[in-house]
């Protein structure tokens, strides 16, 4: 009886090493970024407000500065952790964007707190690797809600501020579930006031926040508008398929929804704020396994299954959803937007080169526009 209870006792802290190293590794990875050509300042979202400095969730913002009037930009990349494409997308334009007109801010952990962790019973995969020529990158795959590591415990209910609407407990983890954020709040909603902090102060004219969503979610492969910039969502919905290949829809921000970027942001700042949605499978509720194949490929056979019934909001075939046109649209939808801006607002442009459309990342892999931090004096680690 005694051997029988030391073997389970040595078997279970066997597990518990093991799964304690597994999430220490994944919280602690340090993903490089190998600052770009048209880098010309880092600095810190705490830098904005001193409540969210030094804290998990004091992330770096990489300003890419013309020295030329126009504009000022904001891309917010890893709203939602969990879906990788937002971040990598945001990775190419501060690894090769160079601007010649106006000034971009971009955020590649927005919330950094959720990409330290992943979802709670879901199986993902602690981390993914993109193949370059030179070798492989590591990034931390995460989660939609703050780790609870960094925030707990959830209420009962979650008393939106300063709405007072009534939205799910996990979402006071949500960091598109708590803007425009509480200087007293949690970390959660005192990352999304440091933003809206640093919107206002440094002027920022347009945010774009970028997600990815579930096929199954029916606001997909849309971009989502603040009334103020239904003209712009609309040109760019319209230029798309002409100029870049791909359709995207648009879509009115409901007023009575809050906590949302493209609500919130709009509502108490001058910015004109738009959310970009693409297809990522891997978030399926009738997906396959969630392997790091799944998540680069975006091919799964029960999504493919569940289109075939009318149970999906986009349409998905044996060749899925790879991450390199999930990030080309991206990226795609961001130039063409700064492009529309533009003709809509000459007296305040924004031109951005070296980033890669859809068609190119497809062509040469997003692998491809990663650089090497081995042969890079300039990097830093998110």
């Amino acid at each position: 009886m005694l051997l029988r209870k030391l073997i389970i006792s040595a078997f279970g802290l066997t597990v518990l090493i093991l799964g304690g190293h597994s999430f220490y590794s994944h919280r602690h990875l340090k993903e490089a970024v190998v600052l770009g050509p048209g880098v010309t300042d880092v600095v810190k979202l705490g830098d904005y407000f001193d409540g969210i400095a030094g804290s998990i969730n004091d992330c770096n913002l990489y300003i890419l500065d013309s020295g030329n009037p126009g504009a000022t930009i904001l891309i917010l990349g890893g709203s939602h952790p969990e879906e990788p494409a937002s971040r990598l997308a945001a990775w190419l334009f501060v690894e090769n964007g160079l601007m010649t007109e106006g000034r971009m801010i971009v955020a590649l952990s927005a919330n950094r707190s959720a990409s330290t962790v992943t979802r709670l019973s879901g199986a993902y995969p602690s981390d993914f690797t993109i193949l370059t020529k030179w070798g492989g990158r590591k990034f931390r795959m995460g989660d939609r809600w703050s780790s609870p590591l960094d925030q707990w415990p959830d209420p009962e209910v979650y008393i939106h501020s300063p709405s007072g609407q009534e939205l799910a407990y996990v979402d006071i983890r949500n960091f598109n579930r708590c803007w425009p954020g509480r200087a007293n709040g949690t970390i959660t909603e005192r990352a999304c006031f440091a933003f809206m902090e640093m919107i206002r102060k440094e002027k920022v004219d347009l945010v774009i926040d970028l997600h990815e969503a579930e096929l199954q979610y029916p606001v997909i492969s849309t971009i989502v508008a603040h009334e103020r910039g239904e003209e712009l969502a609309t040109f760019v919905s319209m230029m798309l398929p002409d100029m870049e290949g791909f359709n995207m829809g648009m879509e009115f921000s409901p007023k009575a929804l809050h906590g949302l970027s493209h609500r919130e942001i709009g509502d108490f700042s001058d910015a004109v704020s738009l959310l970009f949605e693409a297809p990522e499978p891997f978030l399926d509720a009738t997906r396959g396994r969630t392997t790091r194949e799944q998540l680069l490929t975006g091919i799964d056979e029960f999504v493919v299954k569940a289109g075939k019934a009318g149970l999906l909001f986009e349409k998905i075939d044996e060749k899925g959803w790879h991450i390199d046109v999930r990030i080309g649209r991206h990226t795609s939808a961001i130039l063409q937007t700064m492009e529309s801006w533009t003709e809509i607002m000459p007296d305040r442009p924004l031109s951005c080169e070296g980033v890669p459309r859809y068609a190119e990342v497809i062509e040469n892999s997003t692998g491809h526009y990663l650089h090497n931090p081995a042969t890079s004096s300039k990097v830093l680690y998110e």
